[in-house]
């Protein structure tokens, strides 16, 4: 197995449900924040995201916010806002953060999974960490093009990645 490579691939989180998490005995659901959930910049969550953490709810499934952001405020607000905790300045793909969160919620890595757009740092840490992951297709690009050089450089590993089950 690489490291590089994820478990599970999906368009974007909207593909992936709680029914297919639990089938998967799948508790925890760790979750990027900026181009996972939602668009960088967008400071709080709207009606279908609120919805999605509904449904993984319903299937047993806890969302759990692991963000890299610098600024405290950004995963905080936005955690707050939607109603489930996190862990901001995560230090991905660094593995504390990973079983801080396992922890606090009482799962184990088999129990356990990430969701997020960079290999480098969700599907990374998540394989270090010893837990499901699931790479989508990050929203949004435009506007910095240091984001464009960082998924030209992640290319092979996604296509690497290709053979992943899709949920």
């Amino acid at each position: 197995m690489s490291l590089f490579r994820a478990d599970y691939l999906a368009d974007n989180i909207y593909d992936i449900t709680g029914e297919a998490l639990a089938r998967r005995g799948i508790r925890l659901l760790l979750a990027d924040l900026d181009n996972t959930l939602v668009p960088y910049g967008v400071p709080l969550p709207d009606e279908g995201l609120r919805a999605w953490r509904d449904e993984l709810k319903e299937h047993g499934v806890t969302l759990f916010i692991l963000s890299n952001n610098r600024h405290e405020s950004r995963p905080r607000i936005f955690a707050q806002a939607l109603d489930v905790p996190y862990i901001g300045h995560a230090g991905k793909p660094k593995t504390p953060s990973f079983f801080a969160a396992m922890e606090q919620m009482g799962v184990g890595p088999a129990q356990t999974a990430i969701i997020g757009d960079q290999i480098f740092t969700d599907v990374l840490g998540g394989n270090r960490a010893g837990v499901a992951t699931i790479l989508v297709r990050p929203i949004r690009l435009a506007g910095n093009p240091g984001r464009y050089l960082r998924y030209a450089v992640e290319v092979p590993f996604r296509l690497l990645s290709r053979g992943g089950e899709r949920l």
